[in-house]
């Protein structure tokens, strides 16, 4: 329950999907800021909005920017040595995959899902290290998202493929969910990677939005 794999259940942590990012060296202000530095479309600056469920931080979404999907919020934790935050609201899409979230020496794991995406568009893992990519691929291991092979560096690369071959992977035949779930089994033992699932799902953690700095609203930007 502590580990990743639950991510792989229907909705696992709110309709429409699930964004996670995991990081060692950063706590979960510096996380935050990160994150929100990383917006293509717009400058957003994290803004706390206390303790808050998830749902909690759906409602504050909805109040201040009149949609859920209209704005970003992050619930923020640390766990087993890990910071995470986990994102809510319109953040599909939003976000440059960039390196230089892990600047400065640290590490940084990016696990996102859009499941209600009719593209479709399979789960993905990224992992960034002092400012560079170390590995990426998509978790359905399949030609649906570039060519469903592991990239990244050699030793990284060949010790995930081997392990992912002795679960029988890649396979065709079997249903992308098994396949997504098998994966991320594969990299929570492989990486250490934990996300505690009643934490997410049941206590209320730190809240940010992440506010467009040029379009106020309420005095939160969304």
């Amino acid at each position: 329950m502590d580990g990743i794999t639950w991510l792989a259940e229907p909705r696992s942590i709110a309709f429409g999907g699930y964004s996670v990012t995991l990081a060692r060296g950063l706590g979960v202000e510096a996380l935050a800021a990160r994150i929100a530095a990383l917006s293509q479309w717009s400058q957003r600056t994290a803004h706390p909005v206390g303790e808050l469920t998830g749902d909690g931080l759906v409602e504050v979404l909805e109040s201040e920017c009149g949609d859920v999907w209209d704005g970003i919020g992050l619930r923020l934790g640390v766990s087993g040595g890990w910071s995470f935050a986990v994102a809510y609201g319109g953040w599909f899409g939003e976000f440059r995959d960039d390196p230089a979230i892990s600047e400065d020496g640290a590490e940084v794991f990016l696990i996102e899902y859009e499941e209600e995406n009719g593209k479709p568009v399979p789960p993905t893992f990224r992992y960034h290290r002092d400012g560079r990519t170390v590995c990426s691929f998509n978790l359905h291991l399949d030609d649906s998202w570039g060519n469903g092979k592991v990239a990244g560096d050699p030793e990284v690369r060949d010790e995930l493929e081997k392990l992912l071959r002795a679960e029988g992977l890649p396979d065709e035949e079997r249903a992308g969910r098994e396949v997504h779930r098998t994966v991320l089994g594969v990299l929570e033992r492989y990486f250490g990677l934990t996300l505690p699932r009643a934490l997410v799902l049941e206590a209320p953690l730190p809240a940010v939005l992440l506010a467009d700095r040029s379009c106020l609203f309420d005095g939160l930007g969304c």
